[in-house]
């Protein structure tokens, strides 16, 4: 098992290891006390990629990624987050309720062990159980939020965070607390009829010119800010029909869909989240463009793009757990 490690020289010793572990993918970060970033190790062993099942997988695939800093730093505090806590990860941490904060999450993490001795503390995901309306559950996100929280300390007081993706999420922070949050399968779908249904048969792999991609996606989205209850499954059969008549090219009808999805996700999402806190956005940088330019669209303040936030995230809650004493927080 090779690995993909980078280095930073002459820093501070390290005190921390950071595991951010999901589905198709494995990232680790050797930390000093202020948050630095020392190194990083990367690979593709997420929990549905492990050399072996079970417990015995996830214990190797440390080793072989972490295994030189543990053995020149014998000791260090290893906290994980991700699908790594879920029912099909190392060890279960079960959902902590909202409204919740590092604090809660470190109260709610649970423990795993290796052969070798070494422990792991494992971050909980979050559930919001709104009387009255399904409940809904996050993992992962809630180490982001805290990353963010951490780089932007003036966001705790008040803000909104949407997080893109396969199931993007929508959630509202008050005083440093998770308070609530939406889940949208808003990526999952737009995959799902591309690649599964009757509207990909048109679409092509061959991308189109960038003013054509622009023009198709504001198109989505000019739809589906038109809509009105329950129009989206007739709308969607544009996807199919706007082809079929000639009046967009097959190269065009994947970023029309694009906005749909992604507009009527932020129709949606911001009625949910009316108010002047500001907006967050965290996730991939390509993807957050494109809500970006929804947001725009349909007349929302300007959001707050930041980065990767999963290690600060992550040197948060093995703050708030006791393991690490934080020294000055680097920009």
């Amino acid at each position: 098992m090779g690995e993909t490690v980078t280095d930073k020289q002459g820093q501070a010793p390290p005190a921390l290891i950071a595991l951010d572990w999901g589905t198709s993918s494995f990232r680790a970060f050797l930390m000093d006390a202020s948050g630095t970033v020392l190194a990083q190790a990367a690979g593709p062993e997420g929990i549905l990629h492990l050399p072996r099942p079970g417990a015995e997988g996830f214990a190797e695939v440390l080793a072989a990624r972490c295994g030189p800093w543990l053995a020149r730093w014998p000791g260090l505090p290893v906290v994980a987050g991700g699908m790594v806590g879920s029912a099909q990860g190392w060890r279960e941490a079960p959902y902590a309720p909202c409204p919740a904060d590092p604090a809660t999450l470190a109260r709610a993490a649970v423990e795993a062990t290796t052969p070798a001795g070494v422990r792991v503390l494992i971050a909980p995901g979050l559930l919001h159980a709104p009387p009255g309306a399904p409940p809904d559950v996050m993992r992962g996100e809630e180490i982001q939020i805290a990353g963010a929280l951490r780089a932007q300390p003036a966001l705790a007081a008040r803000a909104r965070f949407i997080l893109p993706g396969t199931h993007s999420k929508w959630v509202e922070l008050e005083e440093g607390r998770i308070t609530g949050f939406a889940t949208y399968m808003t990526g999952e779908l737009f995959a799902v009829l591309r690649h599964h249904s009757l509207l990909g048969r048109l679409m092509t792999e061959v991308a189109p010119g960038a003013e054509e991609a622009a023009a198709a996606f504001a198109q989505g989205l000019d739809l589906a800010r038109a809509s009105g209850p329950g129009d989206l499954p007739h709308q969607i059969f544009a996807a199919r029909s706007l082809g079929l008549t000639g009046r967009m090219a097959p190269a065009a009808l994947a970023e029309f869909l694009s906005g749909l999805l992604i507009g009527h996700e932020v129709v949606s999402g911001l009625a949910r989240t009316e108010g002047t806190a500001p907006l967050v956005l965290i996730g991939e940088a390509g993807l957050c463009r494109r809500y970006a330019t929804a947001l725009a669209a349909f007349g929302a303040p300007a959001p707050l793009p930041l980065g990767n936030t999963a290690p600060a995230g992550l040197f948060h809650f093995a703050v708030a757990a006791g393991l690490v004493a934080a020294g000055e927080t680097t920009p």
